[in-house]
Parts: C-alpha cells; sequence; structure tokens
C-alpha cells in the first residue's frame, strides 16, 4: 500500500443518507434522492437485463465520493485531506466485510492522495426497481471501452473496431459519446452517466477532481459486468497516462486517473465485490498520441477529427463570434495540435482561439477581435508549453533517470510485465515524444513564442 501523508487534523465527516435520517455529530450531509441523484433513464441503459443491488449501491457510492472530492478544498500547503465517509446503502453486510472496504478505501486514497474511512448504513427505501428495457442484441459482445469522443477513444475504437471485426461497446464518459448516434435507441445500453451530485457554485471549491477517475472507472467496470464482458480497453496513449506522474507539478500528489496501478485496484474491488472481475487492457500505453492517431488515420475507414475537442477551458471562455473553439494552448490542446501534426492531418487553425502559435508573442497569436486574454490564459499557455518540454527533457536525462525508472516499474508491474520491458519501453515511448516535440517547434519557427519558452530545442 502506498503511504499518504495526511495532516493530524480531524477528518471531514460527510453522510450521504437518506432524507429523515439523523445525521452523526459534525457532519455535512449529502441526501440520496436530492443532493445525490440516481438517473431514471440512466438506469434504465445500464440495467437493462439484470438489476443488481450491489452495484447500484456502487453509483451511490462513487456519487458520495465525488461529493467529498469536490466540496472540501486541498489544504494551501501540501496536498492530502481525510475523509470519514458513511453512505446508506442496500448491502450493508457486503459492503462492510473487511475485503470489500478494504479494497475500496484502498482504491480511493491511492487515486486522490487522501486517507478515505467509509462506513455504511442500510438503507430504508430501497431503490425502486426499473423495467428493462427490450434490447435487440445481434452481436456479441466482447470488448467495452469508456469513450468521451475525443481524439483518443475516437482513434482506439476505430483502431479496436477493425482488430475485433465488431463486438465493442462504448460506456459514454461525456456529453456526447453514446454506442452510435446511428443505433436505434432500443439498441443502446450505457449512454447515459446514471447518478448526478447537486452542488452549488459556491459549495464546489476543489478542481482537482481525482474522483472522476473512480467514477469513470466504476461506470465501465459495472458496464463489464452487465454486458458481460471481461475487457475493458483504456484508450489514452502514453502521454495522457504517464506524463502526469512523470512530470506532476509543485505539492501535487501524482495523478493516477487512467494509470493501470490504480485500474488493478479496482479489478480488486469488482472481485471482493462480486466475486468477478474485468480486465483493463492498456494496448496504446507506449505509444504517442501522435502514434495511435496516425495509425487510425491510416485505416480503410478512418475516424473524422475534425468535431473532436480536447481543450480543458471552459466553453465560454473560449468562444469568438457565436461559435465555440478550443483555447489552442492549454496542455491538451498543445498535446492535441503536436499530435496531430506528427499524423498528418489537416486542422484549420480557426479551430482555435489561438490560432497562430507561430507569433513571437503569445498576445499576437489570438484570433483577431478576441478580448478574453488574461493573464490566466498566459499561464495556462507556459504550463502547457512547459508540461510537453518537460516530457521531451526526460529522454535519456541522467538527472531524471530515478524518476523514470521508477515510473518504468511501477507500470510494468501493473500491467505484469518484466521490470525490464517497462524500462525499455518506456524509455523508448519518451524518446519519441522528444521527437514530435522537436519536430513541431521547428514548424512553428524559431521566433515562436512556444519554442522560446521551450528548453529543448532544434535550434540549440
Amino acid at each position: 500500500m502506498k503511504a499518504y501523508h495526511v495532516a493530524d487534523t480531524v477528518p471531514h465527516r460527510v453522510d450521504a443518507i437518506e432524507a429523515g435520517e439523523t445525521a452523526r455529530d459534525g457532519a455535512r450531509v449529502a441526501t440520496l434522492g436530492k443532493t445525490i441523484n440516481l438517473s431514471i433513464e440512466g438506469l434504465k441503459d445500464f440495467f437493462f437485463a439484470s438489476w443488481r443491488y450491489d452495484l447500484i449501491d456502487l453509483l451511490v457510492i462513487a456519487a458520495a465520493v465525488e461529493y467529498c472530492d469536490l466540496s472540501v478544498r486541498r489544504p494551501a500547503w501540501g496536498w492530502a485531506r481525510s475523509f470519514d465517509l458513511l453512505v446508506a446503502v442496500h448491502e450493508d453486510e457486503k459492503w462492510s466485510t473487511p475485503p470489500v472496504r478494504g479494497a475500496l478505501e484502498e482504491a480511493l486514497a491511492f487515486l486522490t492522495g487522501d486517507r478515505w474511512n467509509v462506513s455504511f448504513i442500510k438503507r430504508q427505501d430501497p431503490v425502486v426497481k426499473i423495467t428493462p428495457r427490450r434490447l435487440d442484441l445481434d452481436t456479441p459482445d466482447k470488448v467495452i471501452m469508456p469513450y468521451s469522443d475525443g481524439l483518443d477513444s475516437r482513434a482506439v475504437a476505430a483502431i479496436v473496431e477493425d482488430e475485433e471485426k465488431g463486438g465493442l461497446v462504448r460506456v459514454r464518459l461525456g456529453s456526447k459519446g453514446v454506442d452510435s448516434a446511428k443505433v436505434p435507441r432500443k439498441k443502446r445500453r450505457f449512454a447515459t452517466v446514471p447518478f448526478d451530485v447537486k452542488l452549488g457554485k459556491r459549495q464546489r471549491v476543489e478542481s482537482s477532481a481525482r474522483s472522476r477517475g473512480f467514477k469513470f472507472a466504476v461506470i465501465t467496470g459495472i458496464a463489464a459486468q452487465l454486458a458481460p464482458v471481461d475487457r475493458i480497453v483504456v484508450t489514452e496513449s502514453g502521454q495522457g497516462a504517464l506524463g502526469p506522474i512523470l512530470a506532476s507539478s509543485g505539492q501535487s500528489y501524482p495523478d493516477y486517473r487512467v494509470h493501470p496501478a490504480f485500474t488493478r485496484r479496482i479489478e480488486r474491488l469488482f472481485f471482493a465485490l462480486t466475486d468477478k472481475a474485468p480486465t483493463y487492457e492498456y494496448p496504446r500505453i507506449w505509444n504517442t498520441k501522435g502514434e495511435t492517431l496516425a495509425l487510425a488515420n491510416s485505416l480503410a475507414s478512418p475516424p473524422t477529427w475534425h468535431d473532436t475537442r480536447s481543450c480543458w477551458q471552459d466553453s465560454r471562455r473560449v468562444s469568438f463570434d457565436g461559435e465555440r473553439r478550443q483555447c489552442g494552448v492549454c496542455a491538451a490542446c498543445l498535446l492535441r495540435r503536436m499530435s496531430i501534426h506528427h499524423a498528418g492531418i489537416e486542422e484549420p487553425a480557426s479551430r482555435y482561439i489561438w490560432e497562430d502559435l507561430g507569433a513571437a508573442e503569445m498576445e499576437d497569436g489570438v484570433v483577431a477581435g478576441f478580448s478574453g486574454m488574461s493573464p490566466a490564459f498566459r499561464e495556462y499557455g507556459l504550463a502547457g508549453i512547459l508540461h510537453l518540454d518537460h516530457l521531451a527533457a526526460l529522454s535519456g536525462s541522467a538527472l531524471h533517470e530515478r524518476t523514470v525508472r521508477r515510473v518504468a516499474r511501477e507500470t510494468a508491474d501493473a500491467l505484469g510485465i518484466e521490470m525490464a520491458e517497462g524500462e525499455r519501453a518506456l524509455a523508448g515511448l519518451l524518446e519519441r515524444h522528444r521527437a514530435e516535440w522537436l519536430g513541431f517547434l521547428a514548424s512553428l519557427g524559431s521566433r515562436s513564442f512556444v519554442a522560446r519558452v521551450a528548453m529543448v530545442s532544434p535550434w540549440h
């Protein structure tokens, strides 16, 4: 188990309980049915064939964890918080057994870097059982895929469909991403995230949101239980899965949301709870995003890319002339633009607020007439450049050798491969990332504000 350093303070006490139930002394209440809502439409999408109270409970627990994570600000000095969470569930005895409770708390602690003590009481009013949908399923399910309809998920879905010749089931993780727009409603599954956590603007105080990883891993794991299939394909390429751990910033705890060391813990949780665990697969973890896009784009029927989004910015901040764009300078946008460049995919500059990355000054790269330029945007841009540059600098660096070897060994252990193989694979990934970064910088020119910030450079 990882060691977590938590200030010696009283834990934040949160009770996710039914209306009318008495809360513990000093606890903040997340009322089931009010603060935490299960979506009837979402439950119909998920529980289309069978009704499982243990999996319903897991959804409620994931929602309660999200409430804790978003409503408690991290400390000004340090990272970790401590939570004492009570949840009302249908099967309190099962959840209270040491194997299940221990697997749950370990997965949460490893993911968030916080300390978790989770206990359970029995629900008084069971969730009303929905009438399962009638689904006409004529293709045997083979693989579950978390699907946001972004570049990675669209590319890897196309690659897996080509390899498996059907049987891929997409699980929605964003505002889009149902199985397919062409599939009739009666055939769709896993099309709606089946719960909602209601927090006011003043209650939503923490933006790190590591619990999103737990939410999405739980949702895909439940889908695998219900489909049923044994395989879940994680779509992230190497920079997305390993970059946030290799180049974590400041006092931040490493971001394991899409790392196999976390999903192995989710597998153990499902096995403890249900005696059956899916296997999370990472087919592109040793490849760059650019390589993944290039492979998908070379298929006989490649995906379309023009309507995907990568930007981290709120749409209100990156709209121009009545049209929603992407900022073009955050770390996600820069990785996107570098990867698209490597894959040889054409994309108009008008997709971004920062149309011209070749401008000498960052302020000069924005579309003419944009009035939303701010110091925050400049900080996002600098952070994005430095993140990709830092990853490039890790390749062959004696200074960072210990960090790279640690991440390689942790990843190899989670994937069940030899340590030496993991070290070779990560070294190769970082070398190719560096080459793509240098090629991207060269395409922008030596006077570009991006090239002038970067330390890894084709000119020196």
